[in-house]
């Protein structure tokens, strides 16, 4: 678990000296990803959740807590590594490729949910949004790669991962800001192992704050669509009736799903990373779906999970 399977990772040409300061948003935003500390899809731009992503560095690092990149923050965050780098579309990536049927009905008629698009199968296997991955690959047309095609993306995947978690180290316990809409994983001794955004519930009856338990660890999971949930759904409202929805990334919980001890609550990904943390769920704590990988790994039954008003 934790490793995409398929992606290939190369050096990228970089004139740079390492290790160096990174030099702008894009380079802090893969800096910060190295050491587990997510900022949301990596796209080069200074919002919400590269300040609290900021704010957690300099909080784990004796900083001022400013949320800016700061020359202080630049000199702690340093780069060991190119920050960019290439990936190999092969012909196994192109023909795992398959649309996602719109309907619930059509969904639980595929024998599993694989990525769309090699637009999103690169953009969610680097951690990436992408609109970066289109800035960073000029005139490509991505509706018609072909295998063999070389493309430039943010380098922020396990095997430049920073040591800042010590081998087969698990979380004492998970905290969860609602307020702030974060997810921190931290050691028995305090230390921070891990800080992602979250989705929270959109109903404040659905928010369980006070602590709970993982219970159950899945992943690859599939999910049970209830239309008694999606209560917003017309096709819901006519079908009446439960569908098992298959695995992966597209599936509604994603690549993971953590079940808690509270029944119906769980930790999970999703197949729209660009909305975690600034979109509401149906009562679960939606995260990326790299972010659930890298969290599933700091996990057991019954790590603590502190969820915070």
């Amino acid at each position: 678990m934790g490793v995409f399977p398929g992606l290939v990772i190369s050096s990228a040409a970089d004139s740079g000296q390492f290790p160096r300061p990174p030099a702008d948003i894009l380079e802090a935003q893969v800096a910060l990803a190295r050491r587990n500390i997510s900022s949301g899809p990596i796209d080069g731009k200074f919002g919400a959740q590269t300040r609290a992503a900021l704010i957690a560095f300099q909080e784990e690092q004796s900083l001022d807590a400013t949320g800016r990149l700061n020359g202080e923050t630049r000199a702690a965050l340093a780069l060991a590594a190119p920050p960019i780098t290439t990936r190999i579309v092969t012909a196994a990536d192109l023909a795992s490729l398959h649309p996602v049927p719109p309907t619930w009905l059509g969904k639980s008629q595929q024998p599993s949910l694989a990525y769309a698009t090699a637009l999103e199968m690169a953009a969610e296997q680097s951690r990436a949004h992408p609109a970066l991955l289109r800035q960073l690959n000029p005139g490509m047309i991505w509706e018609k790669i072909e295998p063999g095609t070389i493309i430039a993306i943010p380098d922020a995947g396990p095997e430049t991962r920073a040591a800042t978690i010590r081998a087969g180290e698990k979380a004492a316990r998970i905290i969860i800001s609602l307020g702030e809409h974060t997810l921190q994983a931290r050691a028995d001794d305090g230390r921070l192992l891990a800080h992602f955004p979250v989705s929270i519930a959109r109903k404040i009856e659905k928010r369980p704050v006070g602590t709970l338990r993982v219970k159950t660890i899945a992943p690859n999971p599939n999910y049970t669509f209830d239309p008694e949930i999606f209560t917003e759904s017309e096709e819901a409202r006519e079908l009446g009736r439960k569908l098992i929805i298959p695995p992966g990334p597209n599936n509604p919980v994603g690549l993971v799903w953590i079940g808690l001890d509270k029944s119906g609550y769980g930790i999970h990904g999703t197949p729209e990373p660009e909305k975690v943390g600034r979109t509401e769920s149906h009562g679960c704590f939606r995260l990326a779906n790299w972010d659930a990988l890298a969290l599933v790994e700091l996990v057991e039954i019954d790590t603590e999970v502190i969820v915070l008003p």
